[in-house]
This record gives structure tokens, C-alpha cells and sequence, in this order.
């Protein structure tokens, strides 16, 4: 018997790297995370899917930049503000995730994960692998490969 395609990656003991988009808290594990910079200058790339904002020159490497906002189906970043980027490296290829500011590195522990929220709809759904609960907070844990498959 084959299990089902749908089932989210399992819940991990670990530390994930925090950031905060459209008002939640999301997480990445932090052994994907390269590098956090302050607003890169962005380079756009014709034709190219709308999550991907464009191109930064990371020390010389051209660097894909990933907006989450599109790929979460959250509206647009206001107009001059700033975004925070996160470099991920994922099969030794570099990729940047903007997002609205940068929190915490969190200890999180596989019996506090739960399923995705119900309220999650459409690629935001498609992109939580579930969500631990924390002190009056909820960390939607983010599957970065995922994420960056645009």
C-alpha cells in the first residue's frame, strides 16, 4: 500500500530561524538558513513568474529572490517598505526568501507540531507542513524546498 502524495513532512525537534510576513510568524530550519541582509538592491528578470521579485548579487553569485508574500497568497509589501532577506542554501544552490523582518532562532519540539490551521487556503496551504504552538503564538512551519519552487 502506497501512502498518500498530500501528507505533510513530519514534525522535527530543532531550531528554526523566524520571520515575520503579513503579520505571522513563520519558520524556516535554521541548517537551511546561509545569511539574513538588511534590503538588497534587485535586479528585475522579464517574463519570470510573479514570486520571483528578481535577481541579487550576493559577493559576485547571482541569487534568485523568492517574494513570500506571492507564494503565500498574502497581498503586497507596502510601497517603500524595505524587505528582509534570507539566503537559504538547498542542494548547494543559494536562494533569497523576502520577507518583512527577521525574529528570533526558536527551539521547537516535534510534540507541540500540529497540522496545518484550517484557516490556511490556497499556496499557503500547499506551502505549511503544520504549525507548533508556542507561548501565545503560532509558528506556521515553512517548507522552504517548496517555497522556492516557483
Amino acid at each position: 500500500m502506497t501512502a498518500p502524495t498530500d501528507i505533510k513532512a513530519p514534525a522535527t525537534s530543532g531550531q528554526l530561524a523566524t520571520f515575520w510576513l503579513d503579520g505571522d510568524l513563520y519558520g524556516i530550519e535554521v541548517e537551511h538558513v546561509q545569511e539574513v541582509l538588511r534590503s538588497q538592491q534587485l535586479t528585475r528578470v522579464p517574463l519570470a513568474p510573479t514570486a520571483v521579485a528578481g535577481l541579487i548579487n550576493l559577493r559576485g553569485q547571482v541569487v534568485t529572490a523568492m517574494e513570500l508574500r506571492e507564494r503565500l497568497g498574502r497581498p503586497p509589501r507596502a510601497e517603500g517598505t524595505a524587505a528582509v532577506v534570507i539566503v537559504v542554501r538547498l542542494h548547494g544552490e543559494a536562494v533569497s526568501l523576502l520577507v518583512d523582518s527577521i525574529a528570533d532562532v526558536v527551539d521547537v519540539d516535534a510534540s507541540d507540531f500540529e497540522a496545518p490551521p484550517d484557516t490556511l487556503e490556497g499556496q499557503a496551504r500547499e506551502l505549511i507542513r503544520g504549525a507548533y504552538k508556542l507561548d501565545g503564538q503560532l509558528l506556521l512551519a515553512l517548507d522552504v524546498h517548496k517555497a522556492v519552487s516557483a
